[in-house]
């Protein structure tokens, strides 16, 4: 097992990595929108779509520390504030990964950290 980190995606905020290389896999922490120039949040007025496309440049960060694209991802989850915004996230989400569809989930959570509308979370393979 192997910590990973990369100083173009977000420092942790709390006590975790923001991924770990395991047995063929690479598993990383949800990404919240942070800027990973000031760890500060950016929750751009609410605009979910802003904040999905900030979120998908940092794991795009944290995939290419490792060497890895987008095709590389397995399996996603989605974490929403309010499902009613899943069509916005949906549309940044399939402009990241094209024509490539890992397997997803996508829940709604009553609340995120720092004031975040998404999270996002994937597994990717070597």
């Amino acid at each position: 097992m192997e910590i990973i980190f990369t100083d173009k995606a977000p420092k942790p905020i709390g006590p975790y990595s923001q991924a770990i290389k395991a047995g063929g896999f690479l598993f990383l922490s949800g990404q919240i929108p942070i800027d990973p120039k000031t760890n500060e949040v950016c929750l751009f007025e609410g605009d979910v779509e802003r904040q999905t496309e900030l979120v998908l440049k940092n794991i795009d960060a944290i995939l290419a520390s490792q060497n890895l694209g987008p095709d590389a991802v397995v399996k996603t989850t989605i974490f929403l504030k309010d499902l009613s915004q899943f069509s916005k996230v949906n549309a940044v989400y399939a402009r990241f990964f094209g024509s490539h569809t890992p397997a997803r989930s996508t829940v709604e959570v009553s609340n995120l950290p720092k004031g975040a509308t998404v999270e996002i979370e994937i597994t990717a393979i070597f």
